[in-house]
Formats: C-alpha cells, structure tokens, sequence
C-alpha cells in the first residue's frame, strides 16, 4: 500500500509535543516555568481536524499545563501529559474508544524519539518530522518534508483531510 493510500485510512491522529508539535527547544522563564511555542499552522489545522469529527490524541512526557489549556481550546479533548509510558497510554486510547486491530490501521501516530518507538510500531501509519531520530525514521511510512514545530502536523492533517474532501475550500 502506498502512503496516500494508507493516509486515506486515518480515523485518528496521535501527536507527541516536544519534537513535533515544537522544535523541542524551550523557553525556561525566571518563575521556572516552561513556554512551549506550536506552529499556529498546526494549530489551525488541528481544530480542523476536530471539527470534521477526527480523533485528535496528544501524548507528552512533559507536565505542558499551560499547553493543555491551549490544546483544549482548539477542541483537542485526549490529552495524555507526563506520560512515562506512551505504549500504555496508546492501549487506553484502544480501551476508550474500543479500537479493535483493523481500526489501528486508521490511526496515525506522528513522533519523533524513543518515548514514541513502541506506540508507532503498532499503527497503521507512523510518521514523523524529518529531524526525528533516525530509529524513528527507519520505522516511519512517511517522513515530513517539515521540522518539529514548523507545520508537520498540518502537513499530515492536510495530506488526510484533504482525500477526504473535509480540508478548506476557498
């Protein structure tokens, strides 16, 4: 199956934050607190994607509670911060929405380190930005032309939406 093929699939989008949804680099304010900066591209197009009724799941290692709120703004509702074990947390989102295996084949799961390896291998479509590490690259069905934080997620959320008929329209 080729990749559009497989993008065609997509009931579901799993994102990492720190990598994909930003550049990975952080701001550390005097208070201690941690800025996060997304690509308000991947913003838009992840409320899109809620929208049009796709299943946004974000899975972090990080705390990210000023990233939760923003995130919940824009629709997103499966929210899986300081998440140690990603795999686990992926097997919950299979038991929440009773995923069976062919439905993994509609999951898309875009990551870009080792936290992420175990949960991609599972799904019908890992991808990741094009500066993942290279074990992640190795498992990937499609490599985004884009950086973590510089509008991979749109990318994919476009790519799916866009076979779909759901992306805008001028």
């Amino acid at each position: 199956m080729n990749h559009l093929e497989a993008f065609r699939q997509v009931h579901t989008f799993i994102f990492d934050v720190d990598g994909v949804l930003t550049d990975s680099r952080l701001i550390v304010l005097e208070n201690g607190k941690l800025l996060h900066r997304i690509n308000q591209r991947d913003e838009l197009a992840m409320k899109t994607a809620v929208e049009k009724e796709y299943r946004v799941v974000i899975m972090s290692g990080g705390a990210g509670s000023g990233l939760k709120d923003r995130l919940s703004q824009l629709g997103v509702t499966d929210l899986y911060f300081s998440t140690a074990d990603k795999l686990a947390a992926y097997n919950e989102v299979l038991d929440l929405y009773d995923l069976g295996e062919l439905d993994e084949e509609g999951i898309l799961y875009m990551g870009d380190d080792w936290p992420d390896y175990q949960a991609m291998r599972r799904v019908g479509l890992p991808v990741c930005p094009k500066d993942a590490i290279p074990e992640i690259i190795k498992i990937s069905k499609y490599i985004s032309p884009l950086t973590g934080g510089t509008g991979c997620v749109r990318d994919v959320i476009e790519k799916v939406l866009r076979l779909h008929d759901n992306w805008m329209t001028p």
